[in-house]
C-alpha cells in the first residue's frame, strides 16, 4: 500500500463511529443513528401527507357544498319556471273574469222586446259562453264550488252570515255573490258567499 492509501484507510477508520477492543467497527451505534436519521425522514414526510390530505377534505367538502347549492339553485328555478308559466296569464284571466259573470248574467236574463220577442237569442249567448268558458278551461281556469259545500277560508270569502235555513246548511255556503276561480290549482279569486249559522 502506497503512503496515500494509507492515509486515506487512516481517515476512514477514524471517521467510524466506534470500534470494540478488537479494533471491530460496532455496526450497532451506526443503525442507531441510520434509524434516528430514517424515523425523522418518516415523521416529516407523514405530516406532510396529513397536511395534504386535510386540504384535499377541505377541498372536497367545499366542492360537495358547492354543487349542493348549485343543485338546489337549479330546482329552485326549474319550479319558479314552471310556475310562472301556469300562472303567466292570470292577469289577463282576471280581467276576462267580469266579462265571464256579465256573460252568466245575460244567460238568467234574457233581454226582450214590447212583443216578447228575445233582442239576443239565448242559444247563441250560450253558445258564445259555452267557446269563451271553454277556451279559459283549456288555460287552466276552473270554478270554484261553493253552494252547499262546506265554508272553506282557503276558497271562500265570507260577506255575512244569516240563520241557516235548514239544520244540515249549519257551516255551508247558503249563496254565493260572486264565483271563484282557481288558475292551474291557484286559487285567483274566492268565492264571495253567503254562510248559514
Amino acid at each position: 500500500m502506497s503512503k496515500e492509501d494509507k492515509l486515506k484507510h487512516k481517515e476512514h477508520l477514524n471517521e467510524s463511529p466506534v470500534n470494540d477492543e478488537d479494533g471491530h467497527h460496532d455496526d450497532t451505534v451506526e443503525t442507531g443513528r441510520f434509524k434516528k436519521d430514517k424515523k425523522k425522514k418518516t415523521d416529516a414526510g407523514d405530516e406532510v401527507i396529513r397536511q395534504w390530505q386535510s386540504k384535499c377534505d377541505e377541498l372536497n367538502d367545499k366542492y360537495l357544498r358547492l354543487y349542493s347549492e348549485f343543485d338546489n339553485y337549479r330546482k329552485r328555478t326549474q319550479k319558479e319556471k314552471i310556475e310562472f308559466s301556469k300562472t303567466a296569464s292570470e292577469e289577463i284571466i282576471l280581467s276576462l273574469l267580469p266579462v265571464l259573470d256579465d256573460i252568466e248574467r245575460a244567460l238568467v236574463s234574457t233581454l226582450k222586446t214590447n212583443d216578447g220577442m228575445e233582442v239576443v237569442p239565448k242559444e247563441g249567448l250560450q253558445l258564445i259562453y259555452q267557446k269563451f268558458k271553454g277556451l279559459l278551461a283549456q288555460k287552466g281556469l276552473e270554478s270554484i264550488p261553493s253552494v252547499g259545500e262546506v265554508f272553506d277560508v282557503d276558497f271562500h270569502d265570507a260577506l255575512t252570515n244569516i240563520p241557516a235555513p235548514s239544520e244540515d246548511l249549519k257551516g255551508k255556503v247558503v249563496d254565493e255573490v260572486e264565483k271563484g276561480y282557481k288558475l292551474n290549482g291557484k286559487v285567483i279569486r274566492y268565492s264571495k258567499v253567503v254562510v248559514g249559522n
